[in-house]
């Protein structure tokens, strides 16, 4: 069922050990989404630290918990927000953006380098590409997430070395 991650495996690998090296390093995640993939955010949020899970918890917030008005965000106020973050998390936080790379939710994670990027419809450094027209992309998404979320148990429990 996974053939089709199997031909982007570099790409996935050299992003996602990136975002679990910084967990590891104890950063808080914070998840972007564009609107059309905001179920995918709450769904991250909702599930990642589930209380079946057994392992430590991970701190995660959506932007939208921290800043309501995220989605009405100008450049001005992008400056503001990431240093409002700067101060609340010590820079000890990156964020997590799923959706299409023009749209304006995407400007401010892909500012930051330590970002971890799925983008859609564009390619960009160090992230993780896909297709918004894909017919089977939400069951791809969810895909990927349940690949990261056994990577991350991999990583806590020492079973993988992220520098491997």
């Amino acid at each position: 069922m996974l053939s089709w991650l199997e031909e982007s495996r570099f790409e996935w690998t050299a992003t996602t050990a990136q975002a679990l090296k910084q967990i590891l390093a104890g950063k808080s995640v914070v998840i972007v989404t564009d609107s059309d993939r905001q179920w995918f955010g709450h769904y991250i949020v909702n599930t990642i630290n589930k209380a079946t899970t057994e392992r430590p918890m991970i701190s995660v917030a959506r932007i939208e918990s921290l800043y309501p008005n995220y989605n009405t965000v100008t450049a001005d106020t992008l400056d503001m927000l990431e240093d409002m973050l700067s101060l609340s998390y010590k820079d000890d936080y990156f964020f997590w953006y799923i959706g299409r790379g023009n749209d304006k939710a995407s400007d401010l994670p892909k500012n930051l380098d330590r970002s971890f990027l799925w983008l859609m419809d564009e390619d960009y450094q160090n992230a993780y590409t896909m297709r918004s027209y894909d017919p089977l992309l939400d069951i791809k998404l969810l895909q990927l997430y349940r690949q990261f979320d056994k990577s991350l148990n991999a990583v806590l429990f020492g079973e993988v070395h992220v520098d491997e």
